[in-house]
């Protein structure tokens, strides 16, 4: 597709991924525990492509979403604009989950950016549905990464939070609650030994998921890859 506004409606966008669906793509998805239902089988690398080739255009974005499609979602999470999604849209958009990897990658794309996203988070960490819940761990997680100037105390906070969900039996929910405290414990020397501390504490809980969070973490954030970076 040329770079030209005209070419960008939601048809000729939709008829794009149509064009260049991978139907062997599902079979791998599905595997690995993606919902298949809805799902044209475009590849994360062509989505970010078509992206770039857009551009930021929030209008499109919210009529991709509509469409239903897990691709047209994913890729309206590329171009969609943090400092345009309402609060309303946002929740809109969460409650429409129904896989874990257009979660993760809606949070990363776009939600991790928008202005309330810290007021998301505590708000979805308490909803039942799985993927919600999810959607507040994975922000958590992001939030490690890309949040550069967020204090280590703010982060000790959300250890609250992890707690709460990690008595939480669901295999996507309790695998990002340990992806958020593994990503925590990666950022420094201090949030490491405050990670590792908390994960041991958790380890003694009768929960089996808080358990198996504790573990998983442990095993990551004390790797010498992670922790020879501050010796």
């Amino acid at each position: 597709m040329k770079n030209t506004n005209a070419k960008y409606s939601l048809s000729n966008v939709v008829t794009e991924l149509k064009s260049k669906t991978n139907p062997d793509n599902l079979e791998g998805m599905a595997r690995y525990g993606i919902s298949t239902h809805d799902r044209l089988g475009n590849s994360i690398p062509f989505l970010r492509k078509l992206a770039k080739e857009i551009g930021k255009n929030h209008k499109l974005a919210l009529e991709l979403w509509e469409k239903g499609i897990d691709e047209t979602r994913i890729l309206a999470s590329m171009i969609g604009e943090e400092n345009k999604l309402t609060e309303g849209q946002a929740e809109k958009w969460v409650a429409d989950f129904n896989s874990w990897d257009v979660c993760d990658q809606v949070c990363m794309n776009l939600f991790r950016k928008l202005p309330f996203a810290e007021k998301k988070i505590k708000e979805w960490s308490k909803r039942e549905e799985e993927f919600i819940r999810r959607a507040a761990f994975t922000l958590i997680a992001c939030t490690a990464v890309h949040n550069k100037k967020m204090p280590d105390d703010e982060f000790i906070k959300i250890f609250s939070i992890i707690k709460q969900g990690s008595v939480d039996k669901r295999n996507y929910v309790k695998k990002a609650v340990s992806w958020a405290l593994r990503n925590i414990g990666k950022k420094n020397k201090n949030l490491n030994k405050a990670v590792t501390k908390f994960s041991k504490e958790l380890g003694q809980a009768e929960s089996k998921s808080a358990k198996w969070i504790a573990r998983d973490t442990l095993k990551d954030i004390q790797r010498e890859t992670v922790t020879k970076k501050w010796t």
